[in-house]
């Protein structure tokens, strides 16, 4: 069975994706969930740059493993297409996509925006992340993940 590819999607893809990504496929590993590939990418993102130094610092506080060689991706419209879901962090992201049915959002999901904290201290970092991790059960069980396993 080919691997169906779910993106998280943020402005920059150095804060907010990176840590949504490495939270799904933590939580899929936990959960025994296969045949999904987890990516990130940014709508604005210079393609190559590392995720941010405060991104690392919560995922390692919070013992979730992430790539050490993560680099930032551009969100192209091939990526869209071709992915399962697209995850967005905010609604006005989701919008901005005119109403593709792949593309949605945590709002849409979770009833919660993932503000961003480029820029903030590692605190913030570590409430992104927390905001992330609550809502990461509600994604995974709205984009119907479980359901689409299969005994191949």
């Amino acid at each position: 069975m080919k691997h169906k590819k779910i993106i998280f999607a943020c402005t920059g893809n150095t804060c907010r994706s990176p840590m949504a990504e490495a939270v799904m496929k933590q939580m899929l590993k936990q959960q025994k969930i296969r045949w999904f590939t987890v990516q990130s990418a940014g709508f604005r993102a210079a393609a190559g740059s590392p995720m941010s130094a405060n991104s690392r610092q919560a995922l390692t506080e919070a013992k979730i493993p992430f790539s050490e060689k993560f680099a930032s991706r551009r969100l192209t419209p091939k990526m869209v297409e071709e992915a399962y879901a697209v995850v967005c962090m905010t609604e006005a992201q989701r919008i901005s996509f005119g109403g593709k049915e792949n593309v949605t959002s945590f709002y849409e999901l979770c009833g919660v925006e993932i503000p961003d904290p480029y820029g903030q201290p590692v605190e913030v970092y570590r409430y992104t992340l927390g905001k992330i991790r609550v809502c990461m059960p509600q994604v995974i069980k709205a984009l119907r993940l479980e359901e689409n396993q299969t005994t191949e």
